[in-house]
């Protein structure tokens, strides 16, 4: 079965911008939410291939987002803003394996950290 026009559409978007922002070999790659519009498998599936650039052109990502899984997926810490005023309230540091896949959010390491996360989020 086929997938939805639109999650073809949002993830062919996705990848095009992606390729544009790395053709100028840049040091230091920003990313505000890329992934925030598309569905879940189409956002994982985007995430493992991140991770699998990160390594490979080994850059700097500053990667912005409001999903605590994607963040302890993806980070190597995360940093959780306090609002009004916008400020730095925690660096967490991530420390699960660099190699690893989305079945690393099945682990007690990753519940737990997860759960960290939101319990800093909450207090912000």
């Amino acid at each position: 079965m086929s997938r939805p026009i639109r999650t073809s559409c949002q993830a062919a978007c996705a990848s095009a911008s992606r390729l544009r922002a790395l053709v100028s070999d840049p040091r230091i790659l920003l990313m505000d939410e890329p992934f925030g519009a598309l569905d879940e498998i189409t956002r994982d599936r985007l995430n493992e291939e991140l991770r699998r650039l990160w390594k490979e052109l080994g850059m700097t990502i500053l990667f912005v987002t409001h999903s605590i899984e994607e963040a302890a997926f993806l980070g190597q810490r995360v940093l959780m803003l306090a609002a009004n005023p916008g400020r730095v309230r925690e660096i967490v540091p991530v420390q699960l394996p660099e190699g690893r896949t989305l079945t690393i959010r099945e682990t007690p390491e990753f519940v737990q950290l997860a759960a960290y996360l939101r319990r800093v989020l909450e207090q912000c």
